[in-house]
Formats: C-alpha cells, structure tokens, sequence
C-alpha cells in the first residue's frame, strides 16, 4: 500500500501537526477562561441569576452550533468552517474581555466558541472529529486521538494555571486577560489556513458531495441518546459543583482546592479506563474525612478519560467517510443540550441537605451508560478498516 506523504509509521501526517497545533492553543485559551470569566462574572454587576444565564447559554451555544456544523461544515468546506469559527471565537472572546453588557454576553456565549471545557469544545470539536481520520495513518485515528485529547488537557490545565498571572501581576482588572481569546485564534489562523484539501469530505463520484445521514441514522441516534446520559450524569458533578461540595462537606481550604484541580488536569491524560472511575465517583460522598475524599476524586480521574479518545474515534469510524461531520457534530451538539440541566438539579439537592445524591445519581448514571454503549454496540461493524501500517 502507498501511503500518503507524511504519513509514515510512527509519524504525525502534515495536516495532523496543523490541527493539533490549533487545538492546544485554543485550549490553552479555553484553560484561561475556565478561571477568568468566573472570577469576572463575579466581579460585575450582574446578578448570580444572570450569571447563570450566561454559563448555560454558553453550553447552549456549544450545542447549537455543533448542528449547524453537522447542517453546513460539509457544504461550507470543512477548512474554511474551522477558519469562520477561529474568526467568531476571537470576537466572542473580545465581549467577555471587555464588557460585562448581558446583552452582548450572552450573544458571544450563544456562538458556542467560548468554552470551559478544555477536551470537548463545542463546533470545533466536531470538526476536528471528522477531519482526524483523514488526517491519521492507516490503522493509527484511536492513537491520534489520544494525543489529540492529551494536548488539550496539558494545555489547558497550563492555560488554567496562567490564569493566576493577573493576581501575581496585581491587575486590576483579570477580564482584560480574557484577550487571550483573540490571541490564541490569531495565532491558530494561520495554521487551519495551511490546512489541505485531503481533510475535506472525501470524493462521491468524482465531486465533493455533502450526504446526509442515511445508512447510519440509527447508529448515530442511538449514540446520541446514550452519550446526552453519560453527559447528563457528568453535570451532576462539574468543577464547580465539585469545589462547592467540598468546601461544604469538609471545609476544604482555598490553598488545597485549585492544587486539587491543577492536578486533575494533568491526571486527565493518564487514561485507562471508564466504568471503574464512575464506582470511585459514586463512592466520594462517604469519605469519612478530606484527604479520602480527595484520594477517590483524583483515583477517579486518573481512570476516567479513556472513554474520551475511544468515543470520539468511535463514532467517526462506525459510519460512512462522508457522514463524518454529520455524527460528530449531532452525537456532540446531544451532549452539550444535556449537560445544563443537571447542574440545577445537583443545586436543588444540595439545598435540600441530600449531599451524597449528586456524586451517586452521576455514578450511577454514567455507569448506565457504559453498560448500555456496550449492550448496544459492541457487535457493530466499523466501517474504517484499514490495515496498520
């Protein structure tokens, strides 16, 4: 078989460094933003109400524009889609950088280009789950998407760790520093531009022809339901929720809190495997003191993100080439839209004193769905199966 340049044993194809080099500093920017548009938030006028408004339009965003991706990133073409999103994420991340204006704040979160999730992105993540395979060599897409999501955590948890420069630096205002934004999409332009055409949707007849989900509508429904439980299940414990909980239940001091989560980010990259993280999560709430606690999160995490590359890769290869963009961007936008709610009713427990119900309720959950993913597909057909080189 004759490969394509660049794409040898053992190396990284031409378009696969592009796409990576794009993704660690949009991570790195998303690792930022993570702490500053909280801190900012906080600091503005607006009310803990409208704050609120703001995150969940931001998840919503992410949602809404993975559909118009899956609807037009084909038809658009898949390299000028990543460019048009790295445009709008510099003029999303400009209005939080400087204006606390609900109005125009919940405009730029509803773009789905401002995100504080650093491995998972919104749009742009699912472009890049459609053009990795193309951009991977023979048999190598799972590896590429492991690098591909350890880049994003290592950069984001040093993006989340630059976010304490403004402090350091005595700046008055940490907003500003949400710049970074426009910085890390001016810096990334020039890399998607150098982009080739192999990552385009590939050649129907001898054209270039966007196909809607036909074949493999069922496959992606059913993965679209099960992955919105899975990311159900994980609202009930976001960061936030997590740094609440143990402030609340052990007192955890503001010194040991961002040291935890500093290293869960790094953890994040030592992935093994899914449903043994999700029993460690259920069991968090009976720690009889913090540093058990502290032990089972961190255990939790370090088991925990294997899923990530394996789903992404899987999706993307148990469905026609020219689907791609399609799965990914619904099976994601699924994701998104289900993650909000959770989070208001993890609230509602806490309020009414049920403090063990949101790491349970999300143990359960996300088991659930490591079981029923491998019920209902482990006897699917992959359509990409290309020898190793």
């Amino acid at each position: 078989m004759v490969q394509a340049p660049g794409r040898g044993r053992g190396r990284l194809s031409r378009d696969a460094r592009l796409i990576l080099t794009v993704q660690g500093l949009r991570a790195f920017a998303y690792g930022v933003g993570s702490v500053l548009i909280g801190v900012s938030l906080a600091r503005s006028s607006l009310s803990g109400t409208q704050v609120g408004v703001v995150f969940a339009c931001i998840l919503l965003g992410a949602a809404l524009a993975s559909v118009a991706v899956g609807r037009y990133g084909d038809r658009l073409g898949r390299g000028s889609a990543y460019r048009l999103l790295l445009v709008v994420m510099a003029l999303a991340g400009t209005a939080f950088a400087l204006t606390h204006s609900l109005p125009l704040l919940l405009l730029a979160a509803l773009t789905g280009t401002v995100s504080t999730d650093v491995v998972e992105s919104g749009p742009f993540t699912s472009l890049e789950q459609a053009m990795l395979p193309q951009a991977a060599a023979p048999g190598k897409a799972p590896r590429l998407f492991g690098t591909y999501n350890t880049i994003a955590t290592l950069t984001g948890s040093l993006g989340a760790l630059a976010a304490a420069v403004p402090s350091l630096l005595g700046a008055s205002s940490p907003q500003r520093w949400l710049l970074v934004y426009p910085l890390a999409a001016a810096l990334a332009l020039p890399f998607a531009a150098r982009l080739s055409r192999d990552i385009e949707l590939p050649l129907v007849d001898g054209a270039r022809k966007r196909v809607p989900l036909r074949q493999s509508k069922g496959i992606v429904r059913r993965m679209s339901v099960l992955f919105a439980l899975d990311s159900f299940g994980g609202g009930f414990v976001v960061q936030s929720f997590v740094a609440y909980w143990f402030t609340r239940r052990f007192d955890a001091s503001l010194e040991t809190l961002p040291v935890v989560f500093f290293c869960i980010g790094l953890l994040r990259t030592m992935v093994f495997t899914h449903l043994p993280s999700n029993l460690l999560l259920a069991a968090v709430p009976f720690a009889p003191n913090l540093q058990v606690g502290i032990t089972l999160l961190l255990a939790r995490f370090v088991l925990s993100q294997m899923n990530v590359p394996a789903r992404q890769a899987y999706v993307v290869a148990v469905v026609e080439p020219e689907e791609r963009t399609v799965a990914a961007a619904y099976t994601n936008g699924a994701r998104y839209a289900a993650r909000p709610v959770a989070p208001l009713i993890a609230g509602a427990l806490v309020q009414a004193s049920s403090l063990a119900a949101p790491f349970v309720i999300a143990g359960v959950l996300k088991s659930a769905y490591d079981l029923a993913f491998w019920k209902m597909f482990h006897r699917v057909p992959l359509k990409d199966q290309s020898p190793p080189s």
